[in-house]
């Protein structure tokens, strides 16, 4: 069994176990989830090698189910390059995105991200596609589902947050280092989609 079925198997036990805690009566069967819900997270620490501290898929006392977060592509007027952020920790670069904020619709998050990360204010064009991030998933992340929009700058770009440190477009062939946060693979497919008019999903 590879990293990734080690993973997707872990993720399966720990969701049982919230499933268990959220809606069992019973007080022997609340044990039993409660030390199945304990196991899994401290097997998944050990494994990822991290800590989930912070309010998470891990901790909401709520039933299971996948983070949504929101990308934009954008290209240059040639649809030769697309825009890129640099993050601040990692000095690597993904799309534009982030976490969808609570009452966003998500072309808004997709909007807020843009202005945040690239100082760009943007034309939300299309549904690129709404896909899963779990076959793509390193050591480092929770389930989520990740709404992928094109995008079109409306005038020049301005300031951007603290998260990101430089914004530019890079040819769509010839890529740099990609963030951790996004792979390679989903970005390339991202853009490809974009670029070709496709709709993706799953």
């Amino acid at each position: 069994m590879d990293s990734k079925h080690i993973y997707d198997f872990l993720i399966k036990v720990q969701s049982i176990a919230k499933i268990g805690l959220k809606y069992s009566k019973d007080p022997y069967a609340l044990s039993n989830y409660q030390e199945i819900n304990d196991l899994s997270t401290k097997f998944l620490e050990e494994f990822l090698e991290v800590e989930f501290d912070r309010p998470n898929y891990f901790q909401r006392d709520i039933y299971p189910t996948p983070n949504i977060s929101v990308r934009t592509v954008i290209f240059n007027e040639d649809r030769s390059k697309v825009l890129l952020v640099r993050e601040v920790d990692s000095q690597t670069y993904s799309l534009p995105g982030g976490w969808a904020d609570l009452y966003d619709s998500p072309s808004q998050a997709a909007i807020n991200e843009c202005r945040q990360e690239a100082g760009a204010e943007v034309e939300i064009v299309r549904l690129v596609g709404l896909v899963s991030r779990l076959p793509f998933k390193s050591n480092i992340c929770v389930p989520d589902y990740v709404a992928v929009f094109e995008g079109k700058i409306k005038g020049e770009l301005h300031e951007h947050e603290y998260e990101t440190d430089e914004v530019r477009y890079f040819p769509v062939d010839d890529l740099p280092e990609l963030s951790r946060k996004v792979t390679r693979e989903e970005i390339y497919r991202m853009i490809d989609a974009a670029k070709e008019g496709k709709t993706i999903f799953d």
